[in-house]
C-alpha cells in the first residue's frame, strides 16, 4: 500500500526537520558527550505540541495520529536519537497508557501536564532477576493507599520524570499473575533514584535505577483493574513498535546522509569517494534499506492510526528498521574509514544509537516466530 502524508502530517514533519536542524543539531555531539539532559530542547517540544501528539484536544493535545507522531520521531531521531527517545518514552509509554486504560477522571488529571510538558512522563517495568525469586516491586493495599516496596533497576526517563508508570506485584510469591499499573507522582516520599544508567548510546535519554520505599498510592491512581497489569504492559509495548521503528529510521537515515557526505568530500587516489563504483553499490543499497523501513513504518503507523489489524506490520516495521539501522550504521562507519572510529564524525554516535535501538535477540527470535505463526495460519485453507 502507499501512505500519502497529508497536508498536517507534512507541516508537522517540515517543522520537526527545521527544529530539528536548527535547535538540536548544534549541541547534539555535546549531549551525548556529556550524557546531560536536554531540558530546554524538551520544554520547546512541548511548547510546540509534540509531547502531546497523540492526546486529544479536551485533554491539552493537539489530536495527531500516529503517521504524524512518527514522522516527528525520525526528523529528531535523524539528529539526536537520545532527544527522540525521551519524546517517545513520554508519549508511547505513558500518554498512551493513560489515555488507552486510565479513567476520565486520570485523564483530566494527567494528561493536560503531559501534553504541555509540564510533567514528563516515564516507565518502570522490573522483571525478577531469577526464575523463583519474588517479584521486585510489591504493592500492599491498607485500607486507603496501596503501599509500593522495591527496586526497579531501569526507570525510563527518571530522574527526570514527573510521574512513572510502575508495575508492581500484588501478591510476593514468584510469576504472580497479579500485577497491576500504578500512576506514581515522583515528588512522593519514598520515591529515591540511586544512580543514574550508564549505557554506550541514547546517551542524553534518561534512565535510573529506583528505589520505592512506602511509597504511598491512592487507588484511583491504578489503571485499570488489580490484575490488568501484564495485560496493560504488553499492549502498550506492542503499540509502541511502530515509535521504536520510527527512531531506528531515523538513525539510518541519518548514517545514509553522512556516508553520502563524506563520499562526495572524501578524495583519495585523486578521485571523491563517490566515483568508486563500490561506494555507490553501497550507497544505493543504504538509500533503498532506509526507504524499505520508512514505508513499512508508515504502513504500520497508518493503519494504527486507522485503529486496523497491525500486528505483523508493526512486529516488521520494528525488526526492519531496527536492523537497517545497525547495518547502514556500520556502512557508514567503513566508508568513513579510519575517521569513522573517531568522536570528530557523528557516525560512531549513530552506531551506538542503533545497537541501544536494537532489538534483543532473544524477542527478535520470538517475534519472528511471531510473525510466521500468523503468515501461516492466514495461509491455511
Amino acid at each position: 500500500m502507499r501512505v500519502e502524508l497529508t497536508d498536517t502530517q507534512r507541516q508537522l514533519r517540515d517543522a520537526m526537520r527545521d527544529f530539528a536542524e536548527r535547535r538540536i543539531h548544534p549541541v547534539a555531539a555535546e549531549i551525548d558527550r556529556s550524557g546531560r539532559f536536554p531540558r530546554d530542547i524538551v520544554t520547546e517540544l512541548g511548547r510546540l505540541g509534540v509531547l502531546g501528539c497523540g492526546i486529544p484536544e479536551t485533554w491539552g493535545g493537539t489530536a495527531l495520529d500516529a503517521v504524524a507522531y512518527a514522522v516527528a520521531l525520525e526528523e529528531l531521531a535523524r539528529v539526536s536519537a537520545a532527544t527522540a527517545a525521551i519524546v517517545a518514552t513520554h508519549a508511547s509509554l505513558v500518554a498512551w497508557p493513560l489515555l488507552t486504560f486510565g479513567n476520565d477522571a486520570q485523564r483530566a488529571r494527567f494528561l493536560p501536564a503531559l501534553a504541555r510538558g509540564d510533567r514528563l512522563g516515564g516507565w518502570a517495568l522490573a522483571e525478577p532477576t531469577e526464575p523463583d525469586a519474588p517479584p521486585p516491586i510489591i504493592a500492599t493495599w491498607d485500607l486507603e493507599h496501596y503501599i509500593l516496596n522495591g527496586q526497579c533497576t531501569a526507570v525510563l526517563n527518571a530522574p527526570e520524570a514527573g510521574v512513572v508508570i510502575v508495575f508492581a506485584a500484588l501478591e510476593p510469591k514468584a510469576d504472580t499473575d497479579f500485577l497491576a499499573a500504578f500512576l506514581v507522582e515522583t515528588d512522593q516520599p519514598g520515591w529515591r533514584p540511586l544512580r543514574s544508567m550508564e549505557r554506550i548510546g541514547l546517551r542524553g535519554a534518561p534512565g535510573a535505577e529506583v528505589a520505592l520505599t512506602h511509597v504511598r498510592v491512592p487507588r484511583e491512581n491504578r489503571l485499570g483493574v488489580d490484575s490488568a497489569g501484564r495485560a496493560i504492559a504488553r499492549q502498550t509495548l506492542e503499540a509502541a513498535r511502530v515509535a521504536a521503528a520510527a527512531q531506528s529510521v531515523g538513525v539510518a537515515r541519518a548514517a545514509l546522509d553522512d556516508a553520502l557526505a563524506y563520499a562526495r568530500e572524501r578524495r583519495t587516489f585523486g578521485h571523491v569517494l563517490a566515483d568508486f563504483q563500490a561506494i555507490q553499490f553501497r550507497l544505493a543499497d543504504m538509500a533503498t534499506a532506509v526507504d524499505a523501513a520508512r514505508l513499512l513504518t508508515l504502513e504500520a503507523a497508518f493503519l494504527q492510526s486507522a485503529r486496523r489489524p497491525h500486528a505483523n506490520e508493526a512486529t516488521m516495521a520494528r525488526l526492519l528498521a531496527t536492523e537497517t539501522a545497525m547495518q547502514l550504521a556500520t556502512q557508514a562507519v567503513q566508508v568513513h574509514g579510519g575517521y569513522g572510529y573517531t568522536r570528530e564524525f557523528a557516525v560512531e554516535r549513530y552506531f551506538r544509537d542503533a545497537a541501544a535501538l536494537g532489538v534483543p535477540a532473544e524477542t527478535a527470535e520470538r517475534e519472528r516466530l511471531g510473525i510466521a505463526e500468523r503468515l501461516l495460519r492466514e495461509a491455511t485453507p
